[in-house]
């Protein structure tokens, strides 16, 4: 089947089983969820959990597990924050740099896979329809609110600004 909902959701789990598998030759004694934690972690840095969950389309529990992984091999720190006693706040440890390095590596090696034959025109085409399918279907997600998706540019670039 081609249509574009069917490709597009085939094309997300042929990635995330691609990272899932070099992850797990790459020797970095992580589990794909902990690495994709790790990544979200650093592209929120000082984010509540729940925000991360959120953001990742994950129960809040999961991530906890996740994180404590995380935490016990020196990666993240739980901070308190200071707007609510109840949550913490995650940060990045000195330590996280070498290992987001190394899961960087792994996501460009599946990204080259992924986009074997497609110049540079095409892959920036790609990427823009992407982001306005994101943006879309952020709109009519009443369920999760995600604060730091969906910037100024990626919405001038949809044409919704």
């Amino acid at each position: 089947m081609d249509s574009l909902a069917f490709l597009v959701t085939d094309c997300a789990r042929l990635m995330r089983a691609a990272f899932e598998r070099r992850i797990l030759t790459a020797g970095l004694e992580l589990t794909a969820g902990e690495a994709r934690t790790l990544i979200q972690v650093a592209a929120m840095n000082g984010s509540r959990q729940l925000d991360i969950a959120s953001r990742m389309g994950l129960e809040p529990m999961t991530v906890s597990a996740f994180l404590d992984k995380l935490q016990a091999r020196g990666l993240i720190e739980r901070q308190p924050d200071p707007c609510d006693r109840r949550a913490k706040r995650i940060m990045l440890s000195d330590a996280a740099e070498d290992m987001i390095k190394a899961i960087s590596i792994e996501i460009g090696a599946v990204q080259r896979e992924a986009t074997q034959g497609l110049d540079h025109g095409a892959q920036d085409n790609v990427r823009h329809a992407l982001k306005c399918f994101r943006q879309n279907l952020q709109k009519c997600d009443t369920v999760a609110v995600e604060p730091e998706i969906g910037t100024v540019a990626e919405r001038k670039e949809c044409g919704a600004e």
